[in-house]
Order: C-alpha cells, then structure tokens, then sequence
C-alpha cells in the first residue's frame, strides 16, 4: 500500500513507520541487490585499481526546479566529483534529513528522480539513512550523497597536472544552473526559459579519457563557477590561465540576466559541465570526443596555460582589455546545490 500523507517524526525513529519509509518509498526505488542487504553495512565486492571516494550534501533552495531537483542534483554532484579524477562511478550512499511535515508525495518524486538519475549513470546505492527532525528545525530536506569508484592503475588525472601551453576547454555554457535556481527562487519572470545543466558526466569524461592520452585535468566548476575552478586548477599545478572572453559559450538568455543583475556568469554554478586541460596537439581530439556525447555538445576551447604569473587567471576581454580573474569572494547565491 503506498504510504501517503507528511512526514512524522515516528518515520525516524526505527520502528514500524520507518521500516514503512524504507520499504515502500526508498527500496521500491533505489533497491538492487547489494542494497537489500539490509545489514548494518553493504560488502561490496574487491575493486580492481584504486579507489577514489567523494562526499557531499545538498541543502539547494528550492528543491524542484526547471531541468532537476535535489534528488537528481545529488547524484549528479557526486557521480561527477568522482568522474572527474578519471574513475569509474560505481556506489552511492546516501543520507537524508527530513523536516516533520514535508509531503511524502514530494519525497517519492525527488526519491524516483534520484533512481532516474542513478540509472542514466549506471550506478548503484548500496547504504542509506534517513533521520527525521521537529518542524522549523530544517528546510523540507537536506540529502548527504558519498561515491565511491575506481580508477585504473597508471591513470593520473588531477587539478595538479595541467602543464604550461595546455589548452583550457570546457564542454557547453556556463552559469545556467546559478541563473536558473535564482530566477526559480525570486520568482523572476523570464522570458526566454533557462533550466539547468544538471546531469552526470562520468560517461562525458570516459570518452574523454579514451580518446585523449594527454589528458590533463578534469574539473566540474559548481561553487564559484569557472572562474575559481580556474583559480584552483592554477595554483594546484603552478601555472597561469589566459582566457579568451569571446571564446566562453553563455547562453544569451542567462546572460541577459546577468547583465541586469550585474552577476558575472564566470563566478555561477554549473551542475553539468566540465573544464577539461589537454595537451594542446589532442585538443581537436577532446573537443570532438565531447561533442559526441549529449552533455558536451556545445564544447568549446577557451584558452591556454601558461608559465609566467603561475597561480594568476586572467581574461582578453571582448573589448580588448585585460583583466584577472580571481576566486570568487563572498556568496552571491547561497543555497546553490
């Protein structure tokens, strides 16, 4: 019988309700066989290479959204965090807090969309927690997702490893997830529609490795954008970052919002984007490996690194200035993932 109704605090507690919880909303869902386990751990069976693990938790505001919700957004976010040190995704665990009162019909549609999401990425949840707090003392739900995947030995993909005269990719727009979750929050009435890019890029970033030896370094810019991700790949590897602004593809909808708001999309989240550091003769081969896949289609190479003024990013303006680009300080959009 489906259950109905709000959530109480008698589905955290372990009793009857809670068994209730897991066996009629998250295991008709996300079960398999390894989550059917039902133990107090899941054994997992030995990995070949070496395992590469990634947490996070997603309090985004609000939690459905044009092109996702949270539930999708946090297997997206982890299953990308991962894919992006060149493993393979493989497990997810995850944990909720939910707020007394929220609406199980809500619940289930942000549990179904995360079983969506987990099986476009071929993935599987192997553990899971849900505890349950007063009204008032949480925002609906909170959702904390770990991933755990492999990389193969010999394998070096990492934000340390970008090398002078690499050339700076990335695989589609930018600033669409930040623009869309402040326009669904502040009620903004837009004419053009803009969604966000919320999507799992493992399988992006494995034919990105296949066809590109030189592959360098893999980054999804959320938090701080492609700005800071920038920032950090430069002073990880101890290089610099020279941009070509007319380069960075930005949809034009997303980008007459923030020239209203006076938002700079270089500093928004992308939740379904990735920057990609290569070799610079393997570029063609990169930006033709990313436009095969549905998430990559509007890839673009967008600048250089550099030796000199290691740890600077900086960008060639459309009006032929020059200016840096440094982390992103303070928090435009708080509640962004």
């Amino acid at each position: 019988m489906p259950i109905q109704g709000s959530i109480l605090l008698d589905h955290g507690a372990g009793g009857k309700a809670s068994a209730e919880l897991v066996g009629g909303l998250f295991a008709k869902h996300l079960g398999n066989e390894l989550l059917g386990q039902m133990d107090d751990a899941a054994v997992l069976p030995p990995p070949t290479g070496r395992l590469a693990v990634s947490t996070d938790s997603f309090v985004v505001d609000p939690i459905f959204f044009p092109g996702g919700d949270i539930g999708s957004l946090a297997v997206h976010g982890t299953v990308n965090d991962v894919a992006m040190r060149g493993a393979t995704p493989l497990y997810l665990t995850v944990g909720f807090v939910l707020e007394e009162g929220l609406a199980i019909a809500d619940l289930e549609r942000v549990v179904a969309s995360m079983a969506r999401a987990v099986g476009e990425a071929g993935v599987q949840v192997v553990a899971g927690d849900t505890k349950v707090v007063g009204r008032g003392q949480a925002d609906k739900l909170f959702i904390n997702t770990t991933g755990i995947g492999v990389i193969p030995d010999g394998l070096e993909i990492g934000a340390a490893q970008a090398k002078p005269g690499d050339a700076v990719l990335v695989s589609g727009t930018v600033g669409d997830h930040g623009v869309t979750i402040m326009a669904s929050r502040e009620g903004l009435g837009l004419d053009a529609p803009i969604a966000s890019d919320s999507a799992s890029l493992n399988h992006l970033a494995a034919g990105l490795i296949t066809a590109c030896p030189g592959l360098r370094t893999l980054r999804d810019p959320t938090r701080g954008g492609l700005a800071t991700a920038l920032n950090e790949i430069a002073a990880l590897s101890g290089v610099s970052i020279e941009l070509d602004e007319a380069a960075i593809p930005i949809e034009p909808a997303v980008g007459g919002v923030c020239e209203l708001l006076g938002l700079d999309p270089l500093y928004l989240a992308n939740e379904g984007k990735l920057i990609c550091i290569v070799d610079p003769d393997q570029a063609p081969a990169a930006l033709n490996a990313m436009r095969a896949d549905v998430h990559g289609q509007g890839a673009a190479a967008i600048g250089r690194c550099g030796a000199e003024r290691a740890g600077r990013v900086w960008i060639n303006t459309s009006v032929g200035g020059r200016r840096i680009l440094d982390m992103l300080s303070g928090e435009p959009l708080p509640r962004i993932c």
